[in-house]
């Protein structure tokens, strides 16, 4: 069965003072649009290579289709075209630019001094996203705060000739990822993943091989393996407004991932939760690197000694962000309070208990092994459960669309993660 669309709700407080628009097509970008919708009537305006699924026949945006071989030069020629025109309509009127990609935050950051001619930037300078969004500074800057992160090595293949493969100071099986996804986004080669699980010292060796035969040319991080299922895993969700204050915090207990190779990590069922001590390290690592804009943080919790390790931040507000606005923390409000009103605000945190949900509930239930935590999902999502597309203000090809979507998620789990493991992996 489905997850309810949510309550019925107008927009709080309709208005047309600003505009917005997005670039990408994800269900992050659908959701970010959907909370304006709720709290500002707004329709946005998206720039997407490929209309898919999540974006598609819907009514609270508008879509410019660029085609599948669009370069990023053709994306940002196509947000200034629009940013002209636009102006050219509503002179007096402020547009808001926001992305939920990595390498589509860097574009934007890039471009920042030609489009702020025509759009409101809230999204991090050059300097900060370099050092933020690679995982092996990022692990650098929490171990001066005394935030904790699993042990690191770093692999650069930024140098002449073969990569050298390192010796690894802790034991098989470990983590291997990009420290940039950015600079990871246009290499391929077969047996492409978003994260390896490694098992052995000669699966890292033919990973960085193959890295090498691809031509990739930036650094990519070996972790140790920090035990637990997806239900170890916590997210932390933020807004740093322009004058350096969190306005918006909150958290979510993640029950199950995505595993297939492309989106493995991607949080698929979750439940609002008081994140306690990791939102307020979370805080002292936006504070102390100058961030500005929309934050997601992966974290996971140690199940042998109760510590919460801290992966990496995105540089945007993630694909899962729905869960803030579902519980009462509409992400939208911080973001236009500020760059907008120019206001400073209270923090904004949810307010609602709900259970966060792209698969069925069957689904979900043959992961979650806990009874406890079996318990409190089940009391959970008999109050209030959430998918992030079903809006009462779409029409019924959207409904189709959500239950192809829904079924399609049993057929990839049943195949990349047929039984839960206590990995995850």
């Amino acid at each position: 069965m489905a997850p309810a669309s949510s309550r019925p709700r107008g927009p709080v407080e309709p208005r047309d003072d600003f505009d917005l628009v997005m670039l990408g097509g994800d269900i992050g970008v659908y959701a970010l649009a959907r909370a304006f919708h709720e709290q500002y009537g707004t329709i946005s305006h998206v720039i997407t290579r490929s209309v898919s699924g999540p974006i598609a026949d819907s009514r609270i945006l508008v879509a410019e289709e660029l085609g599948a071989s669009a370069t990023e030069d053709d994306l940002a020629a196509a947000l200034l075209r629009h940013g002209r025109e636009r102006a050219a309509r509503r002179p007096d009127v402020p547009a808001i630019v926001l992305a939920n990609a990595d390498w589509l935050i860097a574009l934007l950051s890039a471009h920042r001094e030609e489009l702020e001619e025509f759009f409101v930037l809230p999204v991090l300078d050059e300097k900060t996203l370099r050092d933020v969004s690679d995982k092996a500074t990022f692990s650098e800057i929490c171990t001066t705060l005394g935030v904790s992160t699993p042990e690191t090595v770093v692999v650069d293949f930024t140098g002449e000739g073969p990569t050298e493969i390192p010796e690894l100071p802790f034991a098989y099986p470990v983590v291997a990822k990009p420290a940039r996804s950015s600079a990871y986004t246009h290499v391929e080669f077969a047996g492409k993943k978003k994260v390896y699980h490694l098992t052995e010292p000669a699966e890292l060796t033919d990973l960085v091989h193959r890295l090498d035969a691809a031509g990739f040319a930036d650094r990519f991080v070996v972790q140790e393996m920090v035990p637990g299922d997806d239900t170890a895993m916590r997210s932390i969700t933020a807004y740093v407004d322009q004058a350096g204050r969190v306005t918006l915090l909150g958290g979510a207990h993640v029950l199950l991932e995505e595993h297939t190779p492309g989106a493995l990590g991607n949080p698929a069922a979750m439940f609002t939760a008081d994140p306690g001590e990791i939102a307020v390290q979370a805080v002292a690592f936006l504070e102390h690197t100058g961030y500005r804009g929309y934050a997601n943080f992966d974290v996971k919790v140690d199940p042998r000694t109760g510590v919460a390790k801290f992966f990496e931040v995105n540089p945007r507000i993630g694909r899962n962000n729905y869960y803030m606005t579902a519980a009462g923390a509409n992400v939208a409000r911080a973001v236009v309070r500020d760059v907008v009103d120019h206001e400073q605000i209270e923090r904004i945190v949810p307010d609602d208990e709900i259970l966060y949900s792209i698969v069925p509930r069957p689904l979900l239930m043959r992961y979650v092994t806990e009874p406890g935590l079996r318990a409190r999902v089940r009391r959970i999502a008999r109050h209030r459960t959430m998918h992030p597309l079903a809006y009462a203000t779409e029409g019924t090809r959207r409904r189709a669309y959500i239950a192809v979507a829904m079924a399609n998620q049993v057929k990839k789990f049943l195949t990349h993660y047929p039984r839960p493991s206590s990995s995850g992996f």
